[in-house]
């Protein structure tokens, strides 16, 4: 399998649409290419996904651990496989390089391309590329893209570049309007709200054709050494069924959190907490991802009857995950963007409102005391926390760290059928959460009417 990562020196450097733009052109082409997100990002994957019809999967070190993220990427590598890297490359957990893209790339081996804004300096720039590649033994930086370049500047940056930094200069993408994607609060629009998408994916990709050198991105890809071998999967029989909501309000999932539960003998039903009007008969378990409820809050306060069947499944004992944006959809308000409150679950007692800024951002380990559905006593359970909405009402089944060490607090709802909090999990890590999940719900059977 032929792999190549496009990272940055810092966020807001464009790796997102130049990606784009080369997996639209190499799509093109004819190349059974796949898509990758390093770190814990959900909307950015929703892009490779949307334009190659294939799930794209994050590859999470501090999430998943080296084994689970070498078997990602062997799995569904395809033919050529195509990494997009996070923040700056060397930007790890807690100010190092721990989980970072270069981690990322320096364990599974992986040859990077390095998008490069030139902003307002050339000389400089070359020392910045230079500095980055000397700052580790093995940086793996093998060329270089630049991004919202003009064409001018591409000639006369190129041979600067190539001479102080040794990289080769693979061509560039100039402005494009179809490379501006708006943003809200938790970073860009997804990609089923961008307005022409296929359009842009169109241009983006036929400009990349233009102005980079496909077949030397192609060369540098090829000189990879091999992954281990793949480890067979393993698939228990279908033993229940775990309704999963999934719509424009819920939207955050990582492909292996849901192929894990698969694995697991979980067959998934999915539905729409905005359109549908219960939830899936026969179910035995509840996923309730993350995304923007509070962006559809009077859609989904105005569908009561979903809101009265999750209500009664849960209140039932139904072995439920809810995370982040489900756990918003638990609690018995949310607030909107423009501050108006509105009616929702109302299996916990909170109110849901915006803050503002980021609360509890980044990587963290999660413990508890007592026995739950997903967690074990002392077992430390990685997670991660990105949202602008809070409560009142947040839980204190567990303990959760800060990957760095600075800083702790008490967060969550569990039980022997429930994980309830903002921390995100990842179900196809090192421990098996799946397993767990599956396990509860193919035990658990509703009960009948008179029953106790």
């Amino acid at each position: 399998m032929s792999r190549i990562m496009l990272a940055a020196m810092s966020s807001g450097s464009g790796k997102t649409t130049v990606t784009w733009g080369l997996l639209a052109a190499l799509r093109d082409r004819g190349v059974d290419v796949r898509a990758f997100k390093c770190g814990p990002d959900y909307i950015d994957p929703m892009f490779h996904t949307r334009l190659l019809g294939i799930p794209s999967r994050n590859l999470d070190l501090f999430l998943q651990g080296e084994r689970a993220v070498k078997r990602t990427l062997s799995r569904h590598g395809g033919s050529l496989a195509v990494l997009e890297g996070a923040m700056g490359f060397y930007d790890g957990v807690g100010g190092t390089h721990e989980a970072s893209a270069w981690d990322v790339a320096n364990r599974t081996s992986t040859p990077v391309i390095l998008v490069v804004c030139p902003g307002g300096s050339s000389l400089t720039l070359a020392a910045q590329v230079k500095g980055l590649r000397q700052f580790r033994r093995a940086s793996r930086l093998a060329g270089i893209i630049l991004n919202r370049c003009t064409p001018r500047m591409y000639g006369h940056l190129t041979p600067i570049l190539q001479k102080e930094t040794g990289l080769p200069v693979l061509g560039y993408l100039p402005p494009m309007e179809e490379a501006v994607i708006p943003s809200r609060h938790l970073g860009l629009l997804t990609a089923g709200e961008v307005e022409d998408f296929t359009r842009r994916s169109a241009a983006l990709g036929q400009q990349v054709e233009r102005t980079v050198d496909l077949d030397r991105v192609l060369t540098i890809a090829r000189r990879v050494r091999p992954l281990p071998p793949v480890e067979p999967y393993f698939s228990a029989p279908p033993r229940c069924v775990i309704a999963v909501a999934r719509d424009e309000a819920f939207c955050f999932y990582y492909a292996d959190s849901l192929e894990a539960l698969e694995e697991a003998g979980a067959q998934l039903a999915f539905f729409s907490p905005l359109r549908d009007k219960t939830l899936p008969e026969g179910v035995q378990g509840l996923y309730l991802g993350g995304g923007y409820p509070e962006l559809y809050a009077r859609q989904l306060s105005e569908n009561s009857s979903m809101r009265r069947s999750i209500m009664e499944a849960i209140s039932a004992g139904m072995p439920t995950v809810a995370e982040c944006g489900g756990f918003l959809y638990l609690q018995r308000s949310l607030e909107d963007p423009e501050k108006k409150s509105y009616p929702m679950v109302g299996f916990f007692s909170g109110k849901g409102s915006g803050t503002g800024a980021l609360r509890r951002f980044g990587y963290i380990t999660l413990s508890g005391e007592q026995e739950s559905m997903l967690f074990r006593p002392g077992e430390q359970v990685p997670a991660h926390e990105f949202h602008h909405w809070d409560t009142d009402c947040n839980g204190e089944s567990l303990e959760a760290v800060k990957a760095s060490g600075q800083g702790s607090w008490r967060c969550a709802f569990t039980g022997e059928n429930l994980y309830a909090g903002f921390p995100h999990l990842h179900l196809g890590g090192k421990l098996p959460l799946a397993a767990r999940f599956a396990d509860a719900a193919a035990r658990w059977q509703p009960k009948k009417e008179g029953e106790e």
